[in-house]
C-alpha cells in the first residue's frame, strides 16, 4: 500500500506537508478533502482522522498520522535526505525554536484574524471536531500579531538566506506558507520588508514551493 496523503489545495496546513513531501521526493498518492464543503467533518474522513483536520498521512501499514508535527517528524526520520530539521544538536535546536515561533506568532495570528472574523466560520472559530464561537477581539489581536511578526522577521532575515541554521528547513516552509496565506486577511509584507521579499522570491523558485 503506498503512502496516502489527505490534502486540501486551498488550505495552508496541508501545503506545509505537501512541500516537505516534494522536497524529499517521497512517492505518495493524494486524496483531496474539500474543506469548503466540510468534507473533513463527514463520517468517512473522521474514520480516518478523528481530529477532522488536514493534513493526514496514511502509512504503508495503515497507520494514520493526523497532524503536521507528526507528519514532518515521520518524514524526516524515514527520508532523512535532505534534512529539514537539522543534523547537529544546535541546528535542530535553532530550527525547532523558529518553527515554534512562526507557528505561535504568525500562524496563530493569521488563524485568529481569519477564523474569528469570517462570517463563513461562524461557530467554527477553531478547526477540529468541536464548535467554538468567534471572539472578535481575537481577530483584532491576530492582525496585530501578524504586523509585529512580519516587522521582526524582516529584521531577522537581514543577513540570512534561510530562517534558521543556515539551511532550508521546516521553519522556512512554515513561514513561507503562512506569509502567503495571510493574504486572506489582507496582510502581506510591504515594499519596506525587502529582506522578506528577497527570501520569499528565492524560495518561490524551488519546484517544491510551487505545489
Amino acid at each position: 500500500m503506498p503512502l496516502i496523503f489527505y490534502d486540501c489545495k486551498t488550505a495552508p496546513s496541508p501545503r506545509r506537508a505537501r512541500i516537505i513531501l516534494a522536497e524529499k521526493n517521497v512517492p505518495h498518492s493524494v486524496v483531496e478533502i474539500d474543506l469548503r464543503k466540510a468534507e473533513q467533518m463527514g463520517e468517512a474522513f473522521r474514520a480516518i482522522n478523528p481530529n477532522a483536520t488536514v493534513p493526514a498521512l496514511q502509512l504503508e501499514d495503515g497507520t494514520v498520522l493526523t497532524d503536521n508535527a507528526g507528519v514532518a517528524a515521520w518524514l524526516e526520520a524515514t527520508y532523512p535526505d535532505p534534512a529539514l530539521m537539522g543534523s547537529t544538536a544546535m541546528e535542530k535546536s535553532e530550527i525547532a525554536t523558529w518553527q515554534w515561533k512562526v507557528e505561535q506568532e504568525l500562524g496563530m495570528g493569521v488563524a485568529s484574524a481569519l477564523r474569528n472574523a469570517n462570517p463563513a466560520m461562524k461557530g467554527r472559530a477553531l478547526p477540529g471536531p468541536h464548535d467554538y464561537e468567534q471572539i472578535p477581539a481575537l481577530a483584532e489581536r491576530g492582525m496585530q500579531m501578524i504586523d509585529n511578526f512580519v516587522d521582526g522577521f524582516d529584521r531577522h532575515l537581514a543577513d540570512r538566506e534561510f530562517v534558521a541554521a543556515g539551511q532550508l528547513s521546516v521553519a522556512d516552509i512554515t513561514a513561507f506558507v503562512f506569509i502567503d496565506f495571510a493574504k486572506v486577511v489582507r496582510k502581506r509584507p510591504t515594499e519596506t520588508h525587502r529582506n522578506i521579499g528577497r527570501w520569499h522570491a528565492a524560495l518561490a523558485q524551488r519546484d517544491a514551493f510551487q505545489t
